[in-house]
This record gives structure tokens, sequence and C-alpha cells, in this order.
């Protein structure tokens, strides 16, 4: 089990060396899915093209779900709960919803080391870093997606999910990202199997006692992401 204080096999962090810096963009309010895939979409192609610089969006969505290019149809446990969205990134169901950090990351992947596996071990990195800024003790689970901590109280090791990892990488231009759950309503979980898992459970911020804003989360993410992929631009 790695905690966020292991350093075995530690990639370099994915810098560009040529100094362009990411724009790094707040979204305000809630954000509908199907324009902003649009609109993600879009930018990843121009970056990929050359006509577009690196832009990271960090928002939240209204209540729904997400069916990743893995999603199989009976782990969508309620498909009228909520809308239900085809991502076209990896991985299977997923929920999004207020009080979720979801970001969106369209890095230029051919100038950070053409290394996608590399990426995806940063991606939970940076996360695993950000929730140590709250003393949560997060980990990778051996064969599973996404960041994980030990249910407090499970005397069976029992784990519970708190971020979730999907992307997508076309022309080495990344799109999707993380969502990390600060202080959603976890009982809207209940509509999907999350991620395929049945086994193990998810939780946030809030269930495992750390009160705290959207605010203080973004700005731990934003020192955590300078440490991984180098400095940004404030929108």
């Amino acid at each position: 089990m790695r905690t966020a204080n292991h350093q075995e096999n530690r990639p370099s962090p994915l810098l560009r060396l040529d100094g362009k810096r990411p724009l790094w963009k707040v979204l305000p309010g809630t954000t509908a899915y199907d324009a902003t895939l649009e609109r993600m979409r879009t930018h990843a192609r121009l970056v990929a093209s050359g006509k577009a610089e690196e832009e990271v969006w960090l928002l939240e969505h209204p209540p729904l779900y997400t069916a990743g290019t893995s999603a199989r149809p009976h782990d969508l446990i309620n498909p009228d709960r909520f809308p239900v969205h085809a991502a076209g990134r990896g991985g299977q169901y997923t929920y999004h919803g207020p009080g979720q950090r979801v970001v969106y990351l369209m890095l230029d992947l051919s100038a950070r080391g053409k290394d996608i596996r590399q990426y995806v071990w940063r991606l939970e990195q940076w996360i695993i870093d950000t929730l140590a800024a709250f003393s949560i003790d997060a980990f990778r689970s051996p064969g599973r997606v996404g960041v994980w901590v030990r249910r407090p109280g499970s005397a069976n090791n029992r784990q519970d999910k708190i971020a979730a990892i999907g992307v997508r990488v076309s022309r080495w231009a990344s799109f999707h990202g993380i969502s990390l759950n600060v202080c959603p309503d976890l009982s809207h979980y209940q509509g999907i199997v999350p991620c395929g898992i049945s086994d193990q459970g998810v939780t946030s911020f809030e269930q495992l006692g750390h009160i705290v804003s959207m605010e203080e989360v973004d700005m731990a993410l934003h020192r955590a992401f300078q440490t991984h992929f180098g400095p940004t631009r404030k929108a």
C-alpha cells in the first residue's frame, strides 16, 4: 500500500521545458455538463494542433451520472434518478454534483514527456499530496483506479474512494481529469455502482470529519499541482 510519503519508483514531475504555463481557471456556480464537455473537447483539439495554450478548469456540476467507455449497463442501478451522460473518457460510471471539485486538464503531453502512464501516476499523486495537506492519509489501491482512504473504525481493512480519475488523450492532448469529494451528498452514489466497484465505498472530506471550504481545497490543489506539473498562470 502506498501513502503520500511513498517514494518508490516515483517518476519525475511532468514539467514543460519551454516555460509555458497552463491557465488555471476556477469557474463559479454549477456548470452544465454537455456544454462543458464540448468546450473541453474543442480546446483539447486546439492544444493538440498548437493553436491554444494549456488550461486547467476547476468547477462543479449539477447532480448527474457520467458513463465512461467501459461502463456496464447493469452498473446503472437507477437510470431515472439523475441525467446520464456519455463522457467519452476511460472508466465506468461515476457521479458528479455540488460539493465535489471537478478538475479538467487540457495539457500538451507532447511537451511533457509523452508518457500517459506517468501522467496518470502524477494525477494520483497530485490528489494524494493535496489530501495530505489536510492530514488525510490517502493512497493508491492495487487493481483499483482512483485515490482511496481507510474507512475509520473498519475491522476488515475496508477502503473508501475519495477521488476518481478518468482521462482521455488524443494526439497527446489530455482532457477530462479528476473529481474530489469535498462535501457532496454521498447518497447520490446509490444510483450507480461507482467505477464498477461494489465491495468498497465512497467518502468525502466531510464524512471523514474535515470541514473545509472549496476555496481551501482549491488552494491546496494549486500548490500541489505546481509540484507535479509546474507553475500556472491565473485567469
